[in-house]
């Protein structure tokens, strides 16, 4: 009776995972003989290791990478890319996250910079940083509607909060001014806060011409260009001749 009362004032304070525990390792006869304080240890860890899988999973759901499998350990260093398995290692420690500065992956199609980039993005979230996917096109269109709606600035806000934010093909398409507004804002915003990640086609040297020079490209190639590491990729040998096959 006293056993079960305990369960369930540990399910009231919702720690299901502990009460889970406890009935389990009473009714197996190789835990009878623990200590209370080895019990105790034992459900406590339970009960940690449960909420922890249960934070990680909200902030890789909350994400919303494309790439649900990316990680660091599976990247590819034999592809004749131009990628250093040395400077994938040293940003896989974070360092950059901590300093909050940015990342520039830029390359051909097919070069990988959207997996690498989510690679990081995983590796951060395992790591307790809350981290944001948005293909670029996706955020300014979200970005417009928001103005219309009225949740401009709560959008804003979420962005802000990222520590690590990914805006996946930069460049894609042309900017219209309000997106060059937009995207001005968000980055001042995210000045100094966190780190942005950023994948294009375009090489770095073309991105003020991209922004529409001027103060706005200014402001813009400075906050992200600024403390970034850059990561310039090759295309690779399968893309080249997938290429040459659409163009024969």
């Amino acid at each position: 009776m006293l056993l079960q009362q305990t369960l369930d004032k540990m399910r009231g304070m919702k720690m299901h995972q502990m009460a889970r525990s406890l009935e389990e390792r009473l009714s197996k006869a190789d835990h009878q003989d623990l200590s209370v304080e080895e019990m105790i240890g034992l459900i406590v860890d339970d009960e940690f290791t449960a909420r922890e899988n249960a934070r990680l999973e909200a902030r890789l759901r909350g994400a919303k990478f494309k790439e649900k499998a990316a990680c660091m350990e599976d990247i590819d260093y034999k592809a004749n890319r131009g990628l250093k398995k040395q400077t994938m290692l040293e940003l896989g420690q974070l360092k950059w996250v901590e300093k909050k500065q940015n990342i520039a992956l830029t390359g051909p199609s097919g070069a990988g910079k959207s997996y690498l980039a989510q690679a990081l993005g995983h590796r951060a979230c395992r790591s307790g940083y809350r981290v944001i996917y948005v293909r670029l096109p996706k955020l300014l269109s979200a970005l417009m509607q928001s103005r219309t709606d009225g949740t401009y600035a709560n959008l804003l806000k979420r962005f802000e909060k990222a520590n690590v934010l990914i805006l996946d093909d930069l460049g894609i398409s042309e900017l219209r001014e309000n997106e060059r507004r937009d995207l001005l804002e968000m980055i001042e915003d995210r000045y100094d806060v966190g780190s942005t990640v950023i994948t294009s086609q375009l090489a770095i040297k073309d991105w003020h011409a991209y922004f529409g020079g001027g103060r706005a490209a200014d402001s813009l190639c400075d906050r992200l260009v600024h403390n970034c590491h850059r990561i310039e990729l090759l295309a690779q040998a399968d893309s080249q001749r997938k290429l040459r096959a659409r163009l024969d």
